[in-house]
């Protein structure tokens, strides 16, 4: 490895580690101060369905840290199996088991396993199901083609191997797939501090 990946590596380690304690921090202490519209304000804001909010386990939405509704335009059928990229606390996969019901599928992948158990929990309260696996968005742990939608919502603006993410998407989405993602996107180069 040379010196600029290993700074890369090191970089992306402590990030790792800081988004890992910061969402902790969010789901474990919602009405503490952060630097991003949190919990049902923001989901109010970003246009969840009011009941929606009401229907949901209070965790799932006090802890929800979304940037938008992917749910505007995913259009959901039911017996798609959708995977939730950085499901978080559980909102986006609660509100997908809904939409595609029993016959569906909705599968999680969050980098942090005490958000995944986080997120079961939430579905399991609110008599839904899904699967969520630890897991990187740069390496999803699903087999190819496997996937009819992709939801995210804030987390690959986290990445720093933006292109390598959308290759992983595209490679566990089935022929004729969606993605409906909501994220931050800068114009301009960001610097490293």
């Amino acid at each position: 490895m040379s010196h600029g990946a290993d700074a890369q590596a090191s970089l992306e380690a402590v990030l790792k580690d800081e988004i890992i304690r910061m969402y902790n921090e969010v789901a474990e202490d919602p009405s503490a101060e952060f630097h991003f519209y949190h919990g049902r304000p923001a989901a109010e804001m970003f246009g969840y369905e009011a009941e929606w909010l009401e229907r949901a386990p209070a965790g799932a939405v006090e802890s929800f840290a979304g940037v938008g509704n992917p749910h505007e335009r995913a259009d959901l059928q039911p017996g798609e199996t959708v995977l939730d990229l950085g499901s978080g606390a559980g909102l986006d996969s609660i509100i997908a088991a809904w939409r595609v019901g029993p016959s569906g599928k909705v599968v999680g992948v969050d980098i942090n396993p005490a958000m995944c158990r986080r997120a079961q929990t939430h579905a399991a309260a609110e008599g839904t199901s899904m699967e969520c696996h630890e897991g990187r968005m740069e390496e999803i742990p699903l087999p190819d083609e496997s996937v009819d939608v992709i939801l995210s919502n804030g987390v690959i603006n986290l990445s720093f191997q933006k292109r390598r993410v959308t290759k992983e998407m595209h490679r566990v989405l089935k022929p004729g797939g969606r993605i409906s993602i909501t994220d931050i996107v800068s114009g301009r180069e960001l610097s490293q501090a």
